[in-house]
């Protein structure tokens, strides 16, 4: 798990890095910022649809294999666009394609890298080894930020794919080492039958579980909600600083820097649970929504800086919970799909939840949107608590498949 966790800071450090200078690469190409939110969206968009084939190839095919290969192609797809950067040929049709391929090939390592981790701990640590991930993810931001700067800066603008390429590269190398821990997620799932047919692992399969599991469509609900009206803040609060609190770039870079060390304290917190449920994540999104309004309401930066910390920590830890609750409630043989579901709708929520945010900032203003959405949140995870107590906890049977812990018993609609 050491070994897994430095190999992901360098690879976060090495994405932030190309992450960093992409955008400034298309604006030099182009000169135009539509340009380079459609670079953006080109990456992104692959997961709508492609990772429902992802998380299904992820189930098929061997765990530690699929990550190592996954990575060197990454890795393939950097060095490629660093030679054309460095070459001067890259353009924009290139630069769209190689950002499109890279999309793709994320569809089957993001939900690989993810349940790779998990096998590297026992079950009962599996919170915990997310709650890593998380603080390698954030530590590794922000020191690809910082390099990318360093090393634009002495050696330009190629320099930044390439040491994205051997990040990649870096982890393909460490895989072969890893082993799964005793008592982990794959170990405790393998009963004495064989695994499930490799050709029985449909795409259908894994859309069927997801939405006919009650808490993990609960959880795509509070998750959404958020996402949309609650989280973000760089849109949000970056009106709020420079418009109402008369605030400027800098005000706005400290608000953004606190709400780092959040994420990061949450990260540490968050990885310090035990037995995270649905009710965890939406009581969790419920209080931030709650300070969310209240952030709204700011008189001053001041107070706004105050309220802005425990913000971040509380959107840290219920990420956290509803990571874990995601990747370890599925059957063994079916989590790689349900990611994939869980790519799909998330795509939605990223690609929608801007431009609805942007039009209920237009009709209320940033202390409007702050506030109603967080009181949508709020009320809407009220109101789904409410109507499941009243409605008492429904029995969902899971069939039983080959390779699952014998004797499960059924699962309530709520965590």
């Amino acid at each position: 798990m050491r070994w897994w966790s430095a190999a992901n800071f360098v690879s976060n450090a090495g994405t932030w890095m190309q992450l960093t200078v992409q955008n400034l690469l298309v604006l030099h190409i182009t000169g135009s910022a539509a340009a380079t939110g459609l670079s953006m969206s080109v990456q992104a968009a692959p997961a709508l649809l492609v990772s429902l084939l992802g998380g299904a190839a992820v189930d098929r095919w061997p765990r530690r294999l699929t990550v190592a290969v996954s990575q060197a192609l990454l890795g393939a797809v950097a060095f490629t666009t660093a030679l054309l950067v460095a070459l001067d040929r890259i353009d924009m049709p290139a630069l769209l394609v190689l950002a499109a391929v890279t999309g793709i090939i994320a569809t089957v390592d993001g939900p690989a890298c993810a349940l790779l981790g998990n096998d590297l701990v026992p079950v009962a640590d599996v919170p915990s080894a997310i709650g890593v991930g998380a603080l390698v993810h954030s530590a590794g931001r922000l020191a690809g930020t910082a390099l990318a700067g360093v090393a634009v800066g002495f050696l330009g603008t190629a320099s930044a794919y390439a040491a994205n390429g051997l990040s990649f590269l870096f982890v393909a190398s460490v895989v072969p080492f890893l082993r799964p821990a005793a008592g982990a997620v794959e170990e405790a799932a393998a009963g004495p039958r064989e695994a499930p047919a490799r050709a029985a692992m449909t795409v259908r399969e894994g859309v069927a579980f997801f939405v006919g599991r009650p808490r993990l469509v609960a959880l795509a609900g509070i998750t959404g909600l958020s996402s949309v009206f609650g989280r973000n803040y760089g849109l949000t609060l970056a009106v709020l600083v420079t418009g109402p609190l008369a605030g400027g770039a800098g005000a706005f870079g400290t608000v953004s820097t606190v709400l780092a060390v959040g994420g990061i304290i949450g990260a540490v917190l968050g990885a310090r649970l035990r037995k995270p449920s649905v009710r965890t994540v939406g009581l969790l999104a419920a209080a931030g929504a709650l300070l969310q309004v209240v952030a709204g309401l700011s008189p001053s930066l001041a107070v706004l800086l105050v309220l802005v910390l425990p913000m971040a920590v509380v959107e840290s830890v219920s990420d956290t919970a509803g990571t874990a609750v995601l990747q370890t409630d599925p059957p063994p043989h079916l989590r790689g799909r349900v990611l994939g579901v869980w790519s799909s709708v998330g795509t939605v929520w990223s690609l929608g939840g801007p431009p609805l945010l942007g039009l209920l900032m237009e009709w209320a203003g940033a202390r409007g949107a702050l506030v109603a959405g967080g009181l949508l949140i709020a009320g809407s995870i009220g109101a789904g608590l409410l109507v499941r107590r009243r409605g008492g906890p429904m029995p969902v049977p899971v069939a039983a498949r080959d390779g699952d812990l014998t004797g499960r018993e059924a699962l309530g609609t709520a965590a």
